[in-house]
Formats: structure tokens, sequence, C-alpha cells
């Protein structure tokens, strides 16, 4: 691994910078203004249509992947949240997050990102439901999902997941988010390791 040059310094202080933005807004008011996702999501595009092409602005040969790839991140990024918004897991800020952070990574590693995002916010979910006492309620909530899930998948209806009824609380997720996309980013720079490869 090289030691980043300033131009390598800049997209992660840029996105480092929105990110932890959207994290102190997510948990001081449970919302992630359109403002800086926009502003956010339009920085990572100008960063890769105007940087040198190379094989990403977090990999090596740190470099742009262009502004089509930067906009096919951002798509894929915000389609991959989609339908946990559609189910009310979500925030659309969340959605839109997820879609800026995709404008910085490019088509393949937003989904690295968004992976690992994911299983930070499972993480997320069961330190708050341990530390809101409400661990049986989410528990029980992701059993009646599963299971209705599974019975109308073999009474031939197809799997089809609704969100509970009573839901148990909501979190800033945010700060998963930031925490997948800091790891997944991490592990990218550090090994060269991919979820694509």
């Amino acid at each position: 691994m090289k030691a980043l040059t300033l131009p390598a310094l800049l997209p992660a202080l840029v996105l480092g910078g929105l990110l932890a933005g959207a994290v102190w807004h997510d948990v001081r008011a449970r919302r992630i203004p359109n403002q800086l996702v926009l502003w956010g999501a339009l920085a990572g595009l100008a960063l890769q249509a105007t940087l040198t092409p190379g094989a990403g602005l977090y990999a090596e040969p740190f470099g742009s992947l262009g502004l089509l790839s930067s906009a096919s991140g951002l798509a894929i990024g915000l389609l991959l949240l989609l339908p946990m918004y559609a189910l009310g897991a979500m925030g659309a800020g969340d959605v839109k997050l997820m879609a800026m952070v995709g404008a910085f990574l490019g088509p393949e590693e937003i989904v690295g990102a968004a992976l690992f995002s994911m299983m930070a916010g499972g993480v997320l979910s069961i330190v708050a439901a341990l530390w809101q006492g409400s661990l049986r309620k989410v528990l029980g909530n992701t059993r009646v999902l599963l299971v209705n899930s599974a019975l109308r998948a073999m009474g031939g209806d197809g799997a089809h997941i609704a969100a509970p009824a009573a839901p148990s609380g909501k979190l800033a997720y945010a700060i998963a988010i930031a925490t997948g996309t800091v790891i997944y980013l991490v592990l990218v720079r550090t090994s060269g390791w991919s979820v694509l490869l």
C-alpha cells in the first residue's frame, strides 16, 4: 500500500467530511439534509469527472473512474437501499446518502460499501435494542417477518416481505452507512480486497 498523496487525500477528506456531517445531523435531528446529500453527490461526480483516470478514488492506481461510472455508482447506491425504504426500515435520507457515496465510489465499490453498511446497521440495531431494552421486540418482529415470508413462499405466493405492524424504533442509520463505508474502504486501500473479486 502506498502512502496517500495530496490528490488521493482530497476525495477521502471530502467524503469523510460529508459522512461526518450526515452522522451529526442524523443523530441530532434524525434527518439528513437534502442539501448535504446533493452537494456531496455533485462533489463525487465532479471529482470522478475531473481527476486523472485510474482505478478509482480509493484504489490503486489512484484516479477517477469517469462521470459515467460515478453516475452509475450513484444509481446503484440508490437502488440497493430503496427496498429497505419501501419496507419502512430506513428513511429516504439514508437511501440518498448511500447514493451520494456511490458517486464517490463508482458502480463496483458501492456494492461492497452497501454490504458493509448493512452489516454495520445490523450490529447497530442489536446494540440499540439492547440499550433500549427492546431486543425481544426486535427479534419478535424479525421472526414474524421471516416466518410470514417463508409461509407465503411455500404456498406458491412467492416470498413477500412486509414491514412489521409495530416497529421497534428508529436508528440514525447514517452511523451504519459511514461505518460500513469506512471499514470497506480501509480494506480496499490496505489490502486491495474487494467484494466483487
